[in-house]
């Protein structure tokens, strides 16, 4: 399937439709507890269209991963309330969107592009590395963004989950950088995330505590392959 320009349209626009609606119902306080959270997941889209847009070499990834977290959180509606019809638009545009990304043909105009490969030195296996860790950090951080801005009782749990978050959008910044310590502030992001998902277990539902479990599962995922290069290339610095 071909139609490149096109496809890369109509994702443009569904990740658009997503940052007016998140943006109008934070404007409109909709659901005020969660206003901040929705001024961050319409930031996440808005991100997505203009990186798209933009044509940045990381644009196509990160967009993925936002698809995917639709489809993730959407999974999970269905499983508690059915195949609400709401649910199912919200699903199926998300899923449309991340196919329409997928491929080797759109990928020529993102992270197939030479200019940025050859400036950071990147041969095909770290490229394919670099875009699993950006699609697992993009899915993560909607995840990230609602768990940090979500009431919580104690204060300690706040200032946590908010260090979560700086950590794991800093890292991401950084990671599409080729920055070594972005790798580092996933990692500490995830393993914080987890921390405080065990903790939650003990008084949260499942449900509650798989946001932050699951966000944190996948940053860690998406750290742990450049453990290894990171700590040679330390290692080489030193020497």
């Amino acid at each position: 399937m071909k139609l490149v320009g096109e496809r890369r349209a109509l994702s443009a626009v569904i990740f658009a439709f997503y940052f007016l609606v998140y943006l109008i119902i934070a404007l409109q306080s909709l659901v005020p507890d969660l206003d901040k959270a929705f001024y961050a997941l319409a930031f996440v889209y808005g991100l997505a269209f203009f990186s798209l847009v933009a044509g940045y070499f990381w644009a196509r990834w990160y967009s993925v991963g936002v698809g995917l977290y639709g489809v993730i959180t959407t999974a999970v509606g269905m499983w508690q309330l059915g195949p609400e019809p709401i649910l199912v638009f919200v699903g199926g545009t998300h899923l449309a969107a991340t196919l329409m990304l997928w491929g080797h043909a759109m990928s020529e105009g993102y992270d197939g592009q030479t200019a940025w490969r050859e400036r950071f030195h990147m041969d095909d296996h770290a490229v394919q590395r670099l875009g699993r860790s950006v699609i697992r950090a993009g899915v993560s951080l909607p995840m990230v963004l609602l768990y940090a801005f979500a009431p919580k009782p104690g204060s300690t749990e706040t200032a946590l989950a908010g260090v979560a978050l700086l950590l794991a959008a800093f890292g991401l910044r950084a990671l599409v950088r080729l920055r070594t310590w972005g790798v580092l502030a996933l990692g500490a992001a995830g393993g914080l995330l987890l921390t405080l998902a065990s903790v939650d277990l003990a008084s949260h539902s499942t449900l509650f505590v798989l946001k932050p479990a699951l966000a944190g599962a996948l940053l860690v995922s998406a750290a742990t392959p450049w453990l290894r290069p990171a700590v040679a290339f330390l290692g080489l610095r030193r020497v």
